[in-house]
């Protein structure tokens, strides 16, 4: 079979057969009387066997070795292929990342580019000074998107940077709570709890509707950050969690300010109320955590606050005692 008609059936051009040649990768067998190339079965069988090792990334020189060299074995070759292939594909896919974060944030003209550019690169500084000031920046015309703070909140574990970033996610475009709705999920805890405590920082709907499903999250500190922005917020659904926050000890007096924030509603004063005699009440609950919650009654306003109170004061537990005594005088002289 002459070049041309071999090139035809194989797909390989004529031009890059000859190049074979000169390589010694594949010789023709014969030549016709015309002294034209002429190729057996047998050739056009290791141009496809040539054309399958290309295939899979395989050098030139590669591929030769691996047709000629009997002693080759493909194990090592093919993991370094593997190693290679996978490097390759972060890279493209790191450039794909930043070509659509650029793309996202709209530029004008090639000066919003290159000042995008200049702030991803900065965001993904080693020195954690210039990560906060291109943070602080990012508001600016030419905003860094939103998916690349949201990846750095993420990731960031200096907590001025990440109060930065934090800022930067409230002042940005919408569709930060969905893209922060995955670090929640997290296998991480620090990461999940990076994200609520970033929702808890933007006052949009979307973000408080994603913090009221957050109440119900496997992880407990997660539900805790929640409820506090939520308590904030004044969202009554909070109010266990918040209690609870005060029962333990765990950030009890953002707990407990979170409580008077909603207490300022009757109705919501009197169901916090409620839950705190309760838990008063609950033979579980050892001294120290009956003074705290005495406490927290401070400045929940309303008739069963004061009621409790007032039956507090003559309580067995002296601190406890001394504590409503003390609270009811300051509301006397409210």
């Amino acid at each position: 079979m002459l070049i041309g008609e071999v090139a035809r059936r194989s797909g390989v051009s004529a031009r890059m057969l000859r190049h074979y040649e000169s390589l010694g990768l594949v010789e023709p067998t014969g030549r016709s009387g015309a002294g034209y190339r002429e190729y057996s079965s047998d050739d056009i069988r290791r141009i496809f066997h040539i054309e399958s090792l290309r295939s899979l990334g395989l050098s030139l020189r590669e591929v030769r070795r691996a047709l000629d060299d009997p002693g080759f074995t493909p194990a090592q070759l093919v993991d370094d292929l593997i190693r290679q292939t996978r490097q390759r594909i972060a890279a493209e896919t790191e450039l794909l990342t930043r070509l659509r974060r650029i793309g996202a944030a709209q530029p004008a003209d090639w000066a919003d580019v290159l000042q995008i550019v200049a702030l991803l690169q900065a965001l993904g500084s080693e020195h954690a000074g210039r990560r906060q000031r291109a943070a602080l920046s990012s508001a600016g015309e030419a905003a860094v998107p939103v998916e690349a703070l949201v990846e750095a909140v993420l990731s960031e574990s200096d907590p001025n940077v990440a109060g930065a970033l934090r800022w930067a996610l409230a002042q940005s475009a919408d569709g930060a709570p969905a893209l922060l709705a995955a670090g929640l999920d997290a296998p991480v805890a620090e990461v999940r709890k990076r994200a609520v405590q970033s929702l808890a920082e933007i006052p949009d709907g979307d973000a408080t509707a994603l913090l009221r499903d957050t109440l119900a999250h496997p992880d407990l500190v997660v539900r805790r950050y929640a409820a506090i922005a939520l308590g904030t917020r004044g969202v009554a659904e909070a109010i266990p969690t918040l209690i609870e926050m005060v029962v333990e000890e765990t950030n009890e007096a953002d707990a407990a300010d979170a409580l008077t924030a909603l207490a300022g509603e009757p109705e919501v004063a009197e169901r916090i109320a409620t839950r705190l005699v309760d838990r008063l009440t609950d033979t579980s609950v050892g001294p120290p955590e009956r003074r705290r919650l005495t406490q927290a009654l401070a400045d929940i306003p309303g008739r069963t606050a004061a009621t409790a109170l007032g039956e507090l004061s003559h309580d067995e537990d002296r601190a406890v005692a001394l504590t409503a005594t003390y609270i009811l005088t300051l509301r006397d002289g409210r």
